[in-house]
C-alpha cells in the first residue's frame, strides 16, 4: 500500500476523532494541545471552517485576536467579505489592504474576529503534511463547511 493510500484509509478514523473531541472555546485552547494538525471551527454546533496548521493553538488565536491583520485571519476575512459583499483581488483596487482601508469592511472584519472569539474549536493531531492536506479537504467535504473554498485564486 502506498503512503497516499495509507493516508486516505486513515481519514474516516481521523474524522471520528475530531468529532468525538469535546470542543473548546477558541480563546481556551489548552497549552498542551497538539502543535500540528487540523482544526474545525464551529458555532452553535454548526461546523463552519476547517483549517490546518503546524501551530494549532497560535493559528486559532490569530483567527480571533483583535490585533490580527487581514493576512493572519483568513476566516475572519471570509466572514467580513460575506457580510459586506466584497471580494478581495490581487489588484491594488480590491486588495486586502484596500479593503481594510474601507471603514465598513474593517468594521465587519473586527466583528468577524469577535464572532470567531465566541466559537468553539476541535482538533486532531496530524504530523504529516500530506495527511493534513488530505484530511482538511476530506473533513471540509464531510462536514459541509460553508467557508472552505478550493477555487484557485
Amino acid at each position: 500500500m502506498s503512503k497516499f493510500d495509507e493516508h486516505v484509509a486513515a481519514l474516516p478514523r481521523l474524522l471520528r476523532d475530531v468529532l468525538e473531541m469535546q470542543s473548546v472555546p477558541t480563546n481556551n485552547v489548552p497549552i498542551d494541545a497538539p502543535a500540528r494538525g487540523v482544526y474545525v471551527l464551529s458555532e452553535e454546533g454548526r461546523h463552519l471552517y476547517v483549517g490546518r496548521s503546524n501551530t494549532i493553538r497560535e493559528r486559532v488565536a490569530r483567527h480571533r485576536r483583535p490585533s490580527s491583520r487581514a493576512g493572519q485571519a483568513a476566516f475572519a476575512m471570509l466572514l467580513a467579505r460575506e457580510e459586506t459583499g466584497r471580494r478581495a483581488t490581487y489588484k491594488p483596487k480590491g486588495s486586502r489592504a484596500d479593503l481594510m482601508r474601507d471603514s465598513d469592511f474593517s468594521d465587519a472584519f473586527r466583528r468577524a474576529k469577535a464572532r470567531i472569539h465566541r466559537m468553539n474549536v476541535s482538533y486532531v493531531e496530524i504530523n504529516d503534511s500530506m495527511k493534513q492536506a488530505l484530511f482538511e479537504i476530506y473533513a471540509a467535504d464531510a462536514l459541509e463547511t460553508p467557508y472552505n473554498d478550493w477555487d484557485n485564486h
